[in-house]
């Protein structure tokens, strides 16, 4: 009898362990077990450790914020007196694109307005004239950006004036009597 007791106990174990090789195929999809943690709610997810926070010191040279001792490592410095950076000097835009639009242009005969376009005329640009008294600036027709400089040109290519940008203006000369002449917005 110990010997059919034995191979029913080899018979079981047999179809356990062939049971448990088994492919989902016949059983369908099996459902993986989860993570203890996942099911514990009260398993805190947080990091360990402690996390503090403190104001960082201003930098050296700064003062501390109103009403707030400063750090020690502040405190020991004597500080000077901080006086604000000086304003940088206003950006001007430089380049033919620049100087397109109107300008009133002031010489020794008054003033008048003078219009530089973008459109180009040949290898220049288109530019008008209006209520100019000098003869040779009521002559511009065209212009052009060379060199940092503006050249206005009468028809047949003579150079009626140059320019240089100064700030928000440009100032130059008339190329044949030399009289002073600025152009402003």
């Amino acid at each position: 009898m110990t010997r059919g007791f034995l191979s029913k106990a080899a018979c079981l174990a047999l179809a356990a362990s062939v049971g448990a090789c088994a492919s989902n195929r016949f059983e369908g999809p099996r459902e993986r077990p989860r993570p203890q943690a996942a099911l514990d709610p009260a398993t805190p997810a947080l990091p360990a450790g402690t996390v503090t926070s403190e104001p960082l010191a201003p930098p050296p040279g700064a003062s501390a914020a109103p009403g707030e001792p400063p750090p020690p490592s502040v405190a020991a410095a004597p500080s000077p007196a901080i006086e604000p950076p000086p304003a940088p000097p206003p950006v001007v835009a430089t380049g033919r694109s620049s100087v397109v639009g109107s300008w009133n242009a002031t010489d020794a005969a008054g003033s008048c307005k003078v219009s530089l376009s973008s459109t180009p005329s040949l290898d220049l640009y288109k530019a008008t004239t209006a209520g100019c008294g000098n003869k040779d600036l009521a002559k511009v027709s065209a212009w052009d950006f060379r060199d940092g400089e503006v050249y206005l040109y009468q028809p047949g290519g003579t150079v009626a004036a140059r320019l240089r940008q100064a700030g928000g203006s440009l100032e130059g000369a008339l190329s044949k009597s030399g009289a002073p002449l600025a152009l402003a917005r």
